[in-house]
C-alpha cells in the first residue's frame, strides 16, 4: 500500500499550518506510525520546531527537489519516536527559479518521494505560505491536502483560491488529489466571528471540516522555541489533547 502522503497548505501565513503539521507528525509517531516530515517551506520553521539547527543541515529539501541528492540521503532522525525529517534551509528559496527550468517542474517532489513510500506509514509535507511551484510540488506529490485556517473572513477568501489550485493540480499532475480536511486553528468559540465563519464552512464544506478544532494556546506557541512538539513539551495540556483527538479523526479519514 505504501505511505499516506498529506500536504499541509494555505497560501496565507500565520494560520497554524506548521504548528499543525509538526504536532500531527509527532503524535502519529507516538501512536506507533512511522512518519516522514518533508519541510518544503524556505523559512524552515518545521525544521526548527523539531529542534534541528539549520546551520548543521548538510542535505536539505532543496538538493532533493533539484535532483542533487536523493530523498533517502536527506532523511534525518529527529530523536522523537518514529519521526523522521527532510529538513529545509533558506537555500530552498532558489528552488522556485531552478524548478522553472525543469520540464517536470510540478512533479519533482513526487518523483523524489516515490522510493520512500514503502518505508513509512505517513509522509507529511509542510508547504510554504504561497501558491508557487513549491506548493504545487507538494500538492502533486500528495494523496490529500489538509488546510489549516483560523476563523476569519480572509481565510474564507483564501480557501476559494486554494480549492481552485487543488482543481488545477488534479487536472495537470495528480488526478487522485483530495481535500482531506479543513482544520480550524486559533479557535475561540466565544467570538461571534468564529461562529459566523464556522457556519459558512458548514454550509459549503460540511463533509470536509474536522470536528476537532485547535484552540489558541500559550504552550503551543512556546513549544517550537524549545524544539519540541506539544505532545512532548506539554503532554497533558489542552493543545496536546486537541492534537491527539485530531490524529484519531485523521486516521479514520485516511
Amino acid at each position: 500500500m505504501g505511505a499516506v502522503c498529506l500536504a499541509f497548505a494555505n497560501q496565507k501565513g500565520g494560520v497554524g499550518k506548521t504548528t499543525s503539521v509538526v504536532n500531527i507528525a509527532a503524535q502519529l509517531g507516538k501512536d506507533g506510525k512511522k512518519v516522514l516530515l518533508l519541510d518544503m517551506d524556505p523559512q524552515g520553521n518545521a525544521t526548527s520546531a523539531l529542534g534541528v539547527a539549520k546551520k548543521a543541515v548538510k542535505i536539505s529539501s532543496y538538493q532533493v527537489l533539484i535532483g542533487e541528492a536523493t530523498a533517502k540521503e536527506a532523511v534525518m532522525d529527529t530523536g522523537f519516536k518514529n519521526l523522521f525529517l527532510i529538513p529545509s534551509t533558506i537555500s530552498l528559496v532558489g528552488a522556485e527559479f531552478d524548478l522553472h527550468a525543469s520540464e517536470e517542474r510540478g512533479k519533482n517532489a513526487a518523483a523524489a518521494l516515490q522510493p520512500l513510500r514503502d518505508e513509512y506509514d505517513f509522509i507529511l509535507i509542510d508547504c510554504p505560505p504561497t501558491l508557487g511551484l513549491l506548493t504545487l510540488n507538494g500538492l502533486a506529490a500528495a494523496d490529500g491536502v489538509v488546510i489549516p485556517m483560523p476563523c476569519d473572513f480572509f481565510s474564507l477568501e483564501g480557501l476559494s483560491q486554494l480549492t481552485l489550485t487543488v482543481k488545477k493540480v488534479r487536472q495537470l499532475y495528480n488526478p487522485g488529489l483530495e481535500i482531506t480536511g479543513l482544520l480550524l486553528t486559533m479557535y475561540n468559540k466565544r467570538l461571534l466571528l468564529t461562529a459566523q465563519v464556522e457556519g459558512e464552512l458548514q454550509k459549503y464544506y460540511a463533509d470536509k471540516l474536522f470536528r476537532t478544532t485547535i484552540s489558541r494556546s500559550v504552550k503551543l506557541a512556546e513549544a517550537p522555541g524549545y524544539g519540541q512538539p506539544i505532545c512532548y513539551f506539554d503532554p497533558y495540556g489542552k493543545g496536546s489533547l486537541e492534537y491527539r483527538a485530531l490524529v484519531k479523526e485523521l486516521l479514520l479519514r485516511v
